[in-house]
């Protein structure tokens, strides 16, 4: 019998991905750190998990294979380092780290370790996310130039706890300049173009405060990154202005066509591909992106059962832990390798200079120099 890997999970925000876990064979959820203990009893009963620990590096000496680390984003890279030195894998939330430095000590732990390390950036895994990468991929839009991603999620309310202290979001979200959110913009969008293609440039401007001036954070950030052979990606990033959320809009621009999520109010994920004999003038118009599923989503979406699609994100909840686990257990390149995390963690930022630099480009650091392919 195959040996089960055991996962250790730090974060209450962790629970969601038990669920995931309990759905991939030979894994067993085996611990739960958390330093509220009323939560650790909750959900160790709820989802029948047998240890919890309140202290991080008690857990990291326990049994486990691998650790998901989902606690406030200023602890992601201090906690990863701790797991690798302690001989775990880790799949950490985004972003990947909160300084430029942090994201360097992120890349050099893990290429020392030889431990598999995975960004848990759910976005990507989407089903419309999926599908427009593989018809990418395939050539269907042509060669790709331009993309956006707009992440627009009011989180004011977030700023103090229900206990009425402050929490961290008002510091390392609201209370820095910049697109401090860019990895679920960015990431289903960059997984559309070729494998290794860098950002190496980013420029970003901000409105100012408007709408609560009490946070440093703008009401809106545009950040312009630019490729390695001069394509564009746009990112907007809004968490003040008072407005319904839509945290995951994409458009892609290729040579033979275009892809757009939808806005609301009815409308649909939609696709245009220039016929391959058309010639300047032809009518161009837009169809459903549904009538592409057939050849284009996975075919593990279209047979998910319910329990994996109850998981959350239709299904992709549990194929980002069942990708990682497949990684730990194969050694195999997770889908969102270290060199993407901070990479797309490194476009924020930098935008948080640019911005304060009037739209100042920003060159970004060549991480992948120790990449294998």
């Amino acid at each position: 019998m195959e040996k089960k890997i055991k996962v250790g999970i730090v974060g209450a925000r962790g629970k969601c991905m038990i669920m995931g876990l309990q759905n991939c064979e030979n894994v067993e959820v085996a611990a739960i750190c958390d330093l509220d203990e009323g939560v650790l009893k909750e959900i160790s009963e709820q989802y029948n998990i047998p240890k919890t620990y309140r202290i991080f590096d008690d857990m990291l000496e326990s049994d486990i294979d691998a650790v998901i680390i989902a606690t406030p984003m200023q602890y992601h890279v201090m906690q990863t380092l701790a797991a690798l030195e302690a001989g775990k894998h880790v799949m950490s939330e985004v972003t990947a780290g909160v300084t430029m430095d942090e994201l360097h000590w992120l890349v050099e732990a893990v290429e020392k370790s030889g431990k598999t390390y995975m960004m848990a950036e759910n976005y990507c895994y989407s089903p419309q996310a999926q599908m427009i990468k593989n018809m990418s991929a395939a050539g269907v839009f042509g060669k790709l130039y331009y993309a956006e991603g707009e992440y627009l999620h009011d989180i004011k309310d977030l700023a103090i706890y229900k206990n009425g202290k402050t929490s961290w979001r008002s510091y390392w979200q609201l209370g820095t300049r910049g697109c401090f959110y860019p990895t679920h913009s960015l990431g289903p969008v960059m997984k559309c173009f070729p494998d290794g293609k860098r950002i190496t440039s980013v420029s970003s401007f901000g409105t100012g405060s408007f709408t609560a001036p009490q946070f440093h954070q703008d009401d809106t950030t545009v950040t312009m990154c630019t490729l390695d052979e001069g394509e564009l990606v746009k990112v907007r990033v809004d968490c003040i202005s008072n407005r319904p959320h839509k945290m995951n809009y994409y458009l892609l621009q290729g040579t033979n066509g275009a892809y757009e999520a939808p806005r609301g109010l009815g409308d649909d994920h939609k696709v245009h591909i220039k016929p391959d004999d058309a010639v300047y003038g032809y009518k161009q118009e837009w169809a459903p992106l549904k009538e592409y599923e057939g050849l284009y989503l996975p075919e593990r979406y279209k047979t998910a059962t319910e329990e994996q699609r109850k998981t959350g994100h239709e299904g992709g909840d549990f194929f980002i832990v069942k990708d990682f686990i497949d990684a730990v257990a194969n050694g195999t390149k997770p889908y969102v390798d270290v060199y993407d995390a901070v990479e797309w963690t490194a476009v924020g930022l930098l935008s948080n200079i640019s911005v304060q630099n009037g739209g100042k480009a920003m060159d970004m650091p060549n991480f992948r120099k120790n990449q294998k392919v």
